[in-house]
């Protein structure tokens, strides 16, 4: 069968690709936002002396590392609505449940590994750092903003852009609910053209396309780091 990649970027069904290839990015976006959000609060909470906070983000982050992502995104859709009440259900039914649910579940699921890559980079920060800050006047809050997290996020950069990555790729997974992105539109291209390989070919160029866009920004930005500390 001769290849023809005009049935499946043409017309209605190239409209389909912009639509999933956008609904991934922002569903990647927002869930990266609220990921970085989070793990910086976890890593804050994590470095304080409360024993007992910080035992509780272990379990956070010991949870979302070891339960498969794919798990998680189906325990908030389809098992945490069941426990609200019935007039929240339907209020959650009136928007983009989907939408939200999958951004919630891969946000939370990414904030372990994020928080464990600034961990790692904060270890690498040598104590007089923070003690030079304290000694400069600087209460605990403002010493890790200003002076600690942005050096431990410079060293944990490498990790931080695989992760995104991943974060990136595992929007796929949201296709198990509705969510019609790239992965969905994919399968769904499939289906009404029966152009199996041009169907998939176009889905694997986009992932791939993304993905090595990613890590180029993240190439650049650690350039970037690197001269303006070399100042």
């Amino acid at each position: 069968m001769a290849l023809d990649f005009s049935a499946v970027l043409t017309g209605q069904h190239g409209d389909m690709i912009v639509r999933g290839a956008t609904v991934t990015l922002e569903l990647a976006l927002g869930a990266w936002l609220l990921a970085m959000f989070i793990a910086l609060l976890l890593v804050i909470i994590r470095l304080s002396a409360n024993r007992y906070a910080t035992r509780l983000v272990a379990v956070y982050v010991s949870y979302h590392r070891n339960v498969p992502t794919l798990i998680q995104l189906m325990m908030w859709y389809f098992a945490i609505p069941t426990l609200l009440p019935e007039s929240v259900q339907m209020w959650v039914n009136d928007l983009n449940a989907e939408f939200l649910f999958s951004m919630f579940a891969l946000g939370l699921c990414q904030a372990a590994y994020f928080s464990e890559d600034i961990r790692s980079g904060l270890r690498a920060i040598p104590d007089g750092q923070n003690e030079a800050a304290r000694a400069l006047g600087m209460g605990y809050m403002r010493a890790m903003g200003s002076v600690i997290l942005p050096q431990g996020i410079r060293n944990a950069l490498p990790s931080l852009i695989n992760h995104s990555v991943l974060l990136f790729k595992n929007t796929s997974l949201a296709m198990v609910i509705g969510v019609t992105e790239l992965t969905y539109v994919t399968r769904d291209l499939e289906n009404q053209t029966f152009r199996t390989f041009e169907a998939y070919a176009i889905g694997t160029v986009g992932y791939l396309a993304f993905s090595l866009l990613l890590m180029g920004l993240g190439a650049l930005l650690a350039r970037r780091f690197q001269r303006a500390y070399a100042r």
